[in-house]
């Protein structure tokens, strides 16, 4: 690339030259419209291998993260290796929010970092091209990937996070896989409890077997099976596990008559066997995938028009609580009617009296404060139940809210934190994975945790969620349209001479100040 620039910059300057003596333009001259064409493609080309690989760098940590928290889940269960990658797939499609705009920042940084690095940005910007117009072919990229994140967030997002929320609720009902350990009692079998002393893990073969059969609930362990060594397999189509028992007893408990306790015989059978097959049914390990419909209401499964309509529907829904709970509190709060029996003209000589209670007897005085007591009591509880309902409608209208904002910001923060990566990597002139990928990180965890922090904040109500959403976005815009004018005009904010320097100076300073009070 510096090559091309350099000899597009002669011939621009030959040119330049020849311009006095003749009004026709050679036609050897490098053409500029050719030269920005192979610019644009030699930059789209730089950038989009550093961002290939970082984002499935990133995808794949983050993998390895979600592996971490629900290892426990997945491990021991017996799930086919379909299954787990189906899960993984499901998974990284969820990450992406994540992965996206951290790629996009350290591709950024990477790419221009390393024309700094190597003096082919300093030859452009001799030929006289602008940073801006510089990287106008990667702005048009990261719009293009902005407005596909969108479509993303909107389209596929819903649909990956159903399936996940499905598969992992799934995965996680599972039941664990037939595997005996000795002497502690399995009960992964439905309606059975199995313990075995001691298992050879190469021949299958059981001693001290000891099971219990829970087929009646309601009856407890009605059936025993005790045997002195055994034998375990599975049929082929590992349906049922088969059994075998060498000299055992069984004891079976007979259901009797209800009768009084004093009365019960409690009859049970006894049987010693030399023999027993016994035929366990497995259909309760085998896997089975919820219905999707237990989770489709959810704000996560819906696109822009969804949550548009469904947070509508919450307004409606909170402001028509609210007209009710205003209307119950005129009509029932009032004083309409008594709580004590007295004669019309009685309550009217009384209700123009305010010292009324004065002239009652005891009894009703006491009557009257009970009721009033209990009536207060109950309407505090239907009051508090309604506010405590208003609040949940209004928790759950601000979740969808937030999912609302989520669509879009995915696609602005990619732009946002490109506008910060690229003028840094001009600024710093370092490419690879050494400090462009410190400075990287350290950016992206700044963003993160102003991004979580807004969202948690957002949840909680103590902020709009509109704010929530974009207060990271808010706070990193001021820095990329510094970084980028620090690019365009070329400073060496990132140079630590500079610094160091004007430490010196302001030390000499002092010193000087100190010398001349002296």
């Amino acid at each position: 690339m510096l090559n091309l620039v350099d000899k597009c910059s002669a011939k621009l300057a030959n040119f330049n030259s020849l311009q006095g003596q003749s009004t026709k333009r050679p036609h050897y001259i490098c053409p500029k419209a050719g030269f920005l064409k192979k610019l644009a493609i030699l930059l789209i080309r730089s950038f989009v291998g550093p961002f290939i690989v970082t984002f499935l760098i990133a995808l794949f940590i983050l993998d390895m993260q979600f592996l971490w928290v629900y290892v426990d889940d997945l491990m021991g269960k017996g799930l086919e290796l379909t299954v787990i990658l189906e899960l993984m797939i499901y998974a990284s499609a969820r990450l992406v929010n994540m992965a996206l705009p951290l790629a996009i920042l350290m591709s950024s940084i990477m790419t221009m970092g390393a024309l700094a690095e190597h003096y082919e940005l300093t030859a452009m910007k001799s030929a006289g091209y602008s940073l801006i117009r510089i990287i106008r072919p990667l702005i048009v990229l990261i719009c293009i990937i902005g407005v596909g994140a969108f479509f993303f967030s909107n389209n596929i997002w819903p649909i990956t996070n159903l399936k996940f929320r499905t598969l992992l609720y799934s995965v996680t009902k599972q039941k664990p896989a037939l595997n005996l350990t000795d002497g502690v009692f399995y009960n992964g079998i439905e309606n059975f409890s199995i313990r075995a002393g001691r298992k050879d893990p190469v021949t299958n073969e059981l001693s001290d077997v000891l099971i219990y059969d829970h087929r009646d609930p309601g009856a407890g362990s009605r059936t025993v099976i005790r045997a002195a060594r055994g034998e375990m397999k599975q049929t082929d189509d590992k349906r049922y596990l088969v059994l075998t028992l060498y000299d055992g007893h069984s004891y079976d408990e007979q259901e009797q008559e209800k009768r009084k306790l004093e009365l019960r015989t409690y009859p049970h059978i006894s049987n010693h066997f030399a023999q027993e097959i016994l035929r366990i049914d497995l259909s309760s390990l085998d896997f089975n995938k919820a219905d999707e419909d237990l989770f489709k209401s959810a704000y996560e499964m819906m696109n822009v028009s969804q949550l548009s309509t469904a947070s509508d529907s919450i307004r409606s829904q909170i402001a028509r609580k609210k007209t009710d709970l205003s209307s119950y509190g005129v009509s029932t709060l009032a004083l309409t009617r008594d709580s004590i029996d007295l004669s019309k003209a009685a309550a009217d000589s009384l209700g123009s009296n305010k010292y009324f209670m004065l002239d009652l007897s005891y009894a009703q005085q006491q009557r009257a404060l009970e009721m009033a007591m209990e009536l207060t009591r109950n309407n505090i509880k239907s009051l508090n139940t309604a506010l405590e309902e208003i609040d949940s409608r209004g928790s759950m209208l601000d979740r969808h809210l937030i999912e609302w904002h989520r669509k879009f910001f995915l696609g602005f923060s990619c732009i946002v934190l490109f506008f910060i990566g690229a003028p840094l990597g001009a600024i710093i002139r370092k490419g690879g994975l050494g400090l462009p990928t410190v400075i990287a990180i350290g950016l992206f965890l700044v963003y993160y945790i102003i991004t979580i922090v807004g969202e948690r904040m957002a949840k909680s109500g103590a902020i709009e969620p509109w704010v929530g959403m974009w207060i990271s976005t808010v706070v990193l815009f001021p820095l990329s349209i510094f970084l980028s004018y620090k690019a365009a005009t070329d400073s060496s904010i990132m140079n630590a001479e500079i610094y160091t320097a004007w430490i010196r100076k302001l030390f000499k300073k002092k010193n000087a100040d100190s010398t001349t009070v002296s």
